[in-house]
């Protein structure tokens, strides 16, 4: 990864540039396929948008990594991505931790990169010290929660409510809550609320940075992705509701959710950017964005979200039977596919390694078995159920092909053959 050198600002602005974005999830696979070479490239892409459109500051707003304990190669690329973004310490970058990382992990480097102009923050009640670089970065204020900064090239300060991802509990014990049966929407209104109104006045920019679930309240809940942790689970945090944020705040920026969506527009935008990659077939053909932003103090801010062109495309294929699947294939070769195929017979090795000779982005292969017609005619199908165990599928191809159950004795030749793969 080069960074490019962004052009140099002739004038201090009256209009705040900032770039939204989050759920980056490096080290992230599709199964076993590696998705490091897009992230490589998404990632340079998004260092490009932020030096043609001269930003002022990047926000990234939680899940960072996919673990909490990433490959080393992808450690390596949210460093030299991270540096790239801050050029020099003429852009400022604020990253927070989201319910994929490791707090301890995000703040670890936090002395040395806030040399670059990069700020970190793992927990709700985190502090950024003050600091000032030579390009005029500076943080002016902060506390448990509350960062307010000057930017090389504004007049006008921003300030950032940060809220990290963390458990309900974890939550309620970090912002000093006593009682454990205070409703959270209540702890983090009245605690935003005081930060807003000790900081943020009409003379600078005023934002929230989380990695929360937000909705409105009444409406229905966004979905999260499939394979994404839910936060929405015991011992996870409560939906949050817009009518919870602070009228002072012109925009929350938002991570978790892997589609970019606006939640409400009141009080002000709240926003997920959503990821710039594809990591599950449910967000199979959604268009990936960030989100540029022209803030002024005291207006509401204005948003143009940026379409993202690197990664492959994932798409969900349904084709009647293999010669059908081939042709696709052969005619579709730059994606990452879950291809189903409908058939009156279960797929035999040979066809299976056809397939993947054919193409080398398939992720997984669904036969959807034909059992016979309806009263009207038409075919009634059923998806093989891949979430059995391996012995119970076994089973089952066993009875469709030889009409009859395997004996005792054949099973337990089966266990002995996988226990013995599994050594390898």
């Amino acid at each position: 990864m080069e960074c490019i050198q962004s052009k140099k600002y002739d004038l201090i602005l009256n209009i705040m540039k900032i770039l939204h974005t989050s759920d980056w999830h490096l080290g992230k696979r599709l199964d076993t396929y590696s998705r490091h070479q897009e992230q490589v490239e998404v990632l340079d892409e998004i260092i490009r948008i932020a030096d043609a459109e001269n930003v002022d500051i990047v926000l990234v707003a939680g899940d960072l990594f996919d673990t909490f304990n990433p490959p080393v190669e992808s450690i390596d690329l949210f460093y030299k991505s991270l540096k790239c973004l801050a050029n020099n310490g003429e852009r400022a970058v604020v990253c927070i931790a989201g319910n994929h990382d490791s707090p301890d992990r995000i703040e670890a480097p936090d002395p040395l990169a806030r040399e670059c102009g990069i700020i970190f923050v793992g927990y709700p009640n985190s502090e950024v010290p003050l600091f000032k670089l030579d390009s005029g970065l500076e943080v002016i204020r902060s506390e448990a929660g509350f960062v307010e900064l000057k930017l090389p090239h504004c007049n006008e300060p921003l300030r950032i409510l940060t809220t990290p991802y963390a458990n309900e509990i974890r939550l309620k014990s970090y912002l000093g809550v006593d009682d454990p049966e205070t409703e959270l929407r209540k702890v983090l209104k009245d605690r935003w609320q005081q930060l807003a109104e000790k900081y943020c006045d009409i003379s600078g920019a005023n934002l929230l940075l989380s990695h929360l679930f937000f909705t409105k309240e009444g409406a229905t809940l966004p979905e999260e992705p499939d394979d994404e942790k839910p936060i929405l689970h015991v011992g996870g945090a409560q939906a949050i509701y817009t009518s919870d944020i602070p009228s002072q705040i012109q925009y929350v920026a938002l991570g978790h959710l892997h589609r970019k969506q606006i939640i409400d527009q009141e009080p002000c935008p709240v926003v997920y950017s959503g990821s710039p990659l594809s990591y599950s077939f449910s967000e199979a053909n959604q268009t990936k964005y960030v989100v540029l932003l022209e803030f002024q103090p005291d207006k509401r801010a204005s948003l143009k979200p940026i379409e993202l062109h690197k990664g492959l495309p994932l798409k969900r294929v349904r084709s009647q039977g293999v010669s059908e699947a081939l042709e696709w294939l052969k005619q579709n070769p730059d994606c990452l596919v879950e291809l189903t195929i409908v058939t009156d017979a279960y797929l035999n090795a040979s066809d299976r390694k056809l397939l993947n000779q054919t193409h080398q982005g398939i992720i997984q292969i669904i036969p959807e078995m034909l059992q016979g017609t309806d009263s009207d005619g038409n075919p009634q199908t059923t998806n093989i159920n891949l979430s059995k165990g391996i012995e119970e599928l076994f089973a089952e191809y066993f009875q469709h092909t030889k009409g009859l159950p395997p004996d005792p004795s054949l099973m337990e030749l089966f266990k002995e053959v996988i226990a013995n793969k599994k050594d390898f």
